[in-house]
């Protein structure tokens, strides 16, 4: 049985693909975007297989 961990991560709208990218090249998998606290950012879900 697969194990996983999980982060939230804040995006700002400018810069969504950049923080996506990165967090990918670290063998995060995007789960879901949700809305964040301001108009500006939104919330990511992100998870990954444990090591």
């Amino acid at each position: 049985m697969k194990k996983w961990e999980y982060v939230t991560v804040p995006l700002l709208t400018h810069a969504t693909k950049q923080i996506l990218d990165n967090w990918g090249e670290d063998g995060y998998e995007l789960v879901q975007v949700v809305p964040g606290p301001n108009p500006e950012q939104l919330v990511a879900y992100m998870k990954r297989e444990k090591r």
